[in-house]
């Protein structure tokens, strides 16, 4: 029997209730607030994460900002809120679509005494769209799979990472409940293990048969010929398709192309950032060294050891066999541009 029973946040009586995800899959903590700074907190500690997640969360945030304001700080009060959660993380295009929808409906309704409702019912609304993409991308992506698979996929893209059921994650689950998924090989997800701790955790509770493997076991197991094709989700997309996702991802894509296994991304459209070209400019996110350290019992002396930590990596368009959207599965040569 599927538990289902967790999910990564929702709003409730004026407060934002997350699960912290640093705790997993030890433990399953909630938290509740109705803090802007406490929400913004969280993203940058990746207690919440996940682009989609990332970009509702916020939108929520901005709400709850002005919610006790007076008409003399009601500027002042969004403008800040506005600033501190923009400054969060850089790679995720959806946290900055999602802060700018809300801004939009803040100056339309500025003269509104009822403005906190006004944001809270654009928030709300924003994730349920997201939860609706969730279901669609996971019903085109069924069009991935001509015969029972075995799937690989990178980080989390579950439901911890978006409001519904998840994006790669909730084609898997899809898939697998059609009987077209045998397996899932997970890749851990250095630094931060996203792979081993949190879609693990999301794949034991939809009884989802699986094996986890380091990152640099992926070229093995599909020499092997154990992978059938790969799926992943994406945190920003260029016009060209150019895809930024979690660090490894890039790797996985080009040994797709070499032993010429489909490579796909899930993503809603969201995800697509129309004002950029080409992988060429999205902003990279950098972590602080401490995280390459945090699950090893070796008491390094960081001090002296010098750190490369970016979070995300750009995949080139031309590795992409497929996007997969709540529209539709565009395939290569990517455009965007409407």
């Amino acid at each position: 029997m599927r538990k289902n029973e967790y999910f990564s946040f929702r709003f409730d009586n004026d407060r934002l209730i997350f699960l912290d995800q640093t705790k997993l899959p030890t433990e399953q903590i909630y938290i509740e607030t109705e803090s802007y700074e406490r929400i913004a907190l969280a993203i940058e500690r990746l207690e919440i994460r996940g682009a989609p997640a990332i970009g509702i969360t916020a939108a929520y945030g901005l709400a709850l900002a002005v919610k006790n304001s007076n008409k003399e700080n009601l500027v002042h009060d969004f403008e800040n809120a506005f600033t501190r959660l923009s400054r969060t993380r850089p790679t995720a295009v959806n946290l900055f679509f999602s802060l700018e929808e809300m801004k939009k409906i803040f100056q339309d309704n500025i003269q509104s005494s009822q403005i906190y409702e006004v944001l809270k019912t654009k928030a709300i609304s924003l994730h349920n769209e997201d939860i609706s993409k969730c279901e669609r991308i996971a019903k085109n992506g069924l069009a991935l799979f001509t015969n029972k698979s075995n799937v690989l996929t990178h980080c989390n893209t579950g439901r911890l990472a978006t409001s519904g059921d998840g994006t790669a994650f909730n084609i898997i689950k899809h898939a697998f409940d059609r009987g077209l998924v045998s397996h899932v090989y997970v890749d851990e997800t250095r630094p931060l293990y996203q792979g081993l701790r949190l879609t693990t955790f999301e794949l034991m509770e939809n009884c989802i048969p699986f094996s986890v493997n380091t990152d640099s076991m992926a070229a093995f197991l599909m020499k092997e010929r154990k992978v059938d094709l790969v799926l992943v989700g994406a945190d920003r997309i260029a016009l060209n398709g150019d895809t930024a996702n979690k660090i490894g991802t890039y790797n996985l894509a080009v040994l797709c192309y070499h032993h010429e296994i489909p490579f796909y991304v899930a993503a809603p459209t969201t995800t697509i950032d129309r004002t950029i070209t080409s992988g060429m400019e999205i902003p990279i996110e950098h972590r602080q060294k401490s995280e390459l350290f945090a699950y090893t019992e070796i008491n390094f002396n960081q001090d002296i050891i010098d750190v490369f930590n970016p979070a995300f990596d750009i995949t080139p368009a031309h590795l992409i066999t497929g996007i997969v959207t709540e529209e539709q599965v565009y395939r290569f040569p990517y455009n965007f541009i409407r």
